[in-house]
């Protein structure tokens, strides 16, 4: 029998995963599955111990994992200390994109296999991209305000201040994994021109989209949308030089990763109206701090990193990493 802990939260929440555990009864053999429900996201994540964006519950799973083979998490912190009182753990499943959350290197020394769900919040942040977008180009949350305090502003049908349309448009992808691939397929459908920039993209996947340098996706795009990791390659990687490279009256959107951007940049492209417009999920400190210039930037929509929060992407967690234990028993069978 093979003990699992599942270590949740109130998103990937223990009944998820134990359902999808459930469901592959027949496949799985004898578990012996027992849970914990950790505070986040009532509690916000950060720091703990040597790991990052994790729940500080080291002493709960210190006192829960002794026989456990198997922990199943998305926020539970594998730092140093909560590895070494963990003798019998021999595999951790992150339902995440990457295993953030776990000292890997200590991990690996005691034997321990780390896998993660790349892909589950794919659809709902490619969908949240897309909204972000149309946000942003038609001024949506402006023009919403403005209605909630009484005003009706039909001086907003001047040619000068009305929003412009996706089809037709020129739509820049800068990254092209699992996420910039289903925006391209939206945008594709809206009827815009899509172009891409990823060294790395594999051609096979390309399906309508035009491969092009960052200086040709700057220039020739009305709308930018960043989709790239975050490496030391891509830190910092459109600033106030690209920003000025980019056509006069663009939109820029970045649902991917906030240390891809400089901000200040941004806020300053706005208020010359050299950007019309921006929307952005994450940034490159969270909380956005109180003095941030893009509080107080014209036409700017910002929404909490929240792009990959749907109801199906914990569902998708969950049975993504049934489906790893799956494997991982197999393999040991």
């Amino acid at each position: 029998m093979t003990r699992v802990l599942v270590a949740g939260d109130h998103f990937v929440t223990p009944g998820l995963v134990t359902a999808a555990l459930e469901a592959r009864r027949g496949r799985l053999g004898e578990l012996d599955v027992r849970t914990h429900l950790g505070p986040w996201p009532r509690t916000p994540f950060g720091p703990v111990g040597e790991v990052d964006e994790a729940s500080d519950i080291e002493d709960e799973l210190i006192s829960r994992l002794p026989g456990v083979e198997v922990l199943i998490t998305q926020m539970a912190p594998l730092t140093e200390r909560v590895l070494a009182a963990a003798d019998d753990l021999r595999l951790v499943i992150v339902t995440r994109g990457g295993p953030v959350n776990v000292n890997s290197d200590a991990a690996q020394a005691r034997g321990i296999e780390i896998k993660s769900t790349p892909g589950r919040n794919a659809p709902a942040a490619a969908e949240h991209t897309i909204a972000l977008l149309l946000a942003a180009m038609r001024a949506i949350p402006s023009t919403h305000a403005s209605v909630l305090a009484g005003q009706w502003r039909s001086d907003l049908y001047a040619l000068d201040e009305v929003g412009s349309e996706l089809g037709g448009a020129t739509v820049g992808l800068i990254g092209y994994g699992a996420i910039g691939r289903q925006v391209a397929r939206i945008l594709r459908a809206f009827g815009a021109t899509v172009l891409i920039h990823d060294p790395y993209a594999d051609p096979a996947t390309l399906d309508g989209t035009e491969p092009v340098t960052l200086e040709e996706i700057l220039h020739r795009s009305d709308v930018i949308s960043l989709h790239a990791r975050l490496t030391p390659e891509t830190r910092g990687m459109i600033g106030a030089k690209e920003i000025a490279r980019m056509r006069p009256g663009a939109v820029l959107v970045n649902s991917a990763r906030g240390g891809l951007l400089d901000y200040d940049a941004v806020a300053d492209a706005l208020h010359t109206r050299h950007l019309r417009a921006a929307a952005f999920d994450v940034f490159d400190v969270e909380p956005l701090p109180a003095g941030s210039p893009l509080r107080s930037a014209p036409n700017v929509v910002l929404t909490p990193h929240l792009a990959g929060a749907t109801v199906q992407t914990a569902e998708r967690a969950a049975h993504q990493a049934a489906d790893l234990l799956e494997e991982w028993l197999s393999a040991r069978a």
